[in-house]
């Protein structure tokens, strides 16, 4: 059956014990034994974090990266609110929900790497507050956001659960929760990467730039749209359904607006600024920049053209190309070009590399979960491929 536009989400049903879900258990299983021995043993305990890093995977992969990843829901909320788009709107809330899930993993991601975590409630204290530091607006603007996000999402529940009176009473004030919705995402992006900035000479020229607010922004938009294309096309497959290209073909088109104008910024920077001749010095840093510049040009290749983007294919390569540029573009800046002087160096230990792990495979989890069990993806009969 062919999947309209506006049809209503369906739980997908089935079973929910399968060979994915018992893999990401036995991970998220191991994720919970490695952050015990953390939290009584200390940091040194299970990472390689030292005082010239003392900023591992933990922050720049589980909470810069893993919160882009988790942009899908604003990106494409702000297409169907913010400029009206309304044909978008059956992408909303499996996006939102991989979103959900992102964002709550990367704040709980910050407590992991605080050395002395059961002192979190000062960060929200008043008179502990600190309003000329980007790290607490970006603490503020994540914690506001995940409570935001799961009043976005409620409605599923409260249809799971017949709740109408509820719905409607929170249907009065969902505009408010949806404007906070999207500003709240343009504010700590941008901000995430004025940490960079504040860093200094430690960043490589190629990626320390007072405009990196914005590429952080522009990029993290860009990424939000890649993960749409590339969930829809995993969910497709995954539960037999047909995939919606209706929807992302034009979605593709917009994508490769935001990525145009990405690129036309991270060039310009580098041509005023006098950086660009550093990306053809033969060095670590040129390399990764080339690299990351790649993954962030292939997608004109990929789909660029219309009937290019009719192929779902295609669209998920663009869409783990975008993913892995804008992962490229954090970590370069962060950890992988980042010099904090002689004597230092870092390279995540077995036990952080699967904390990670375990929660990108919780993600995995609840996103199994609630789609079988809640309405979320469009109502399809499925199908045989």
């Amino acid at each position: 059956m062919a999947n309209h536009p506006h049809a209503a989400p369906a739980p997908v049903g089935g079973n929910l014990f399968n060979a994915v879900t018992l893999v990401a258990g036995v991970l998220v299983a191991i994720l919970v034994a490695i952050l015990l021995v953390r939290f009584f043993f200390g940091l040194g305990s299970v990472t390689a974090l030292n005082d010239g890093y003392p900023w591992g995977i933990w922050i720049v992969v589980d909470v810069l990266i893993g919160s882009a990843f988790a942009c899908g829901g604003f990106s494409v909320a702000m297409l169907v609110y913010l400029f009206n788009r309304g044909e978008y709107h059956p992408l909303v809330r499996p996006a939102l929900l991989a979103s959900l899930f992102g964002y709550t993993l990367a704040g709980a991601g910050v407590i992991f790497d605080l050395g002395r975590w059961w002192n979190v409630w000062n960060m929200y204290w008043p008179w502990s507050v600190n309003l000329n530091s980007v790290m607490f607006e970006v603490a503020i603007c994540i914690t506001a956001y995940v409570f935001v996000m799961w009043i976005e999402f409620s409605p599923t529940f409260m249809e799971k659960f017949g709740w109408r009176d509820a719905k409607k009473k929170l249907s009065r004030v969902m505009f408010f929760i949806v404007a906070l919705g999207t500003l709240l995402p343009m504010m700590h992006q941008s901000s995430l990467g004025t940490m960079l900035v504040v860093v200094g000479v430690q960043v490589h020229p190629l990626w320390q730039t007072p405009v990196v607010p914005l590429l952080y922004l522009l990029t993290a938009i860009i990424m939000g749209y890649g993960v749409v294309l590339v969930e829809s096309c995993l969910a497709s497959s995954a539960y037999r359904r047909s995939i919606e290209t209706h929807l992302l073909t034009p979605l593709a088109k917009i994508m490769l607006g935001f990525l145009a104008a990405y690129l036309a910024v991270r060039m310009g920077d580098l041509v005023v600024r006098g950086a660009l001749p550093r990306a053809f010095t033969p060095s670590l840093e040129a390399l990764t920049f080339w690299v990351e510049m790649a993954c962030f040009v292939a997608p004109f290749f990929v789909i660029g053209k219309e009937t290019q983007r009719r192929n779902p294919g295609r669209l998920f390569v663009a869409g783990i190309l975008l993913m892995l540029g804008g992962s490229l573009l954090r970590l370069n800046g962060f950890l992988i070009t980042y010099d904090t002087g002689p004597g230092f160096h870092y390279f995540p230990s077995l036990t952080e590399i699967l904390v990670t792990v375990g929660m990108f495979a919780a993600e995995v989890f609840g996103y199994i979960v609630i789609t079988r069990r809640f309405p979320v993806l469009p109502r399809e009969a499925a199908h045989a491929h």
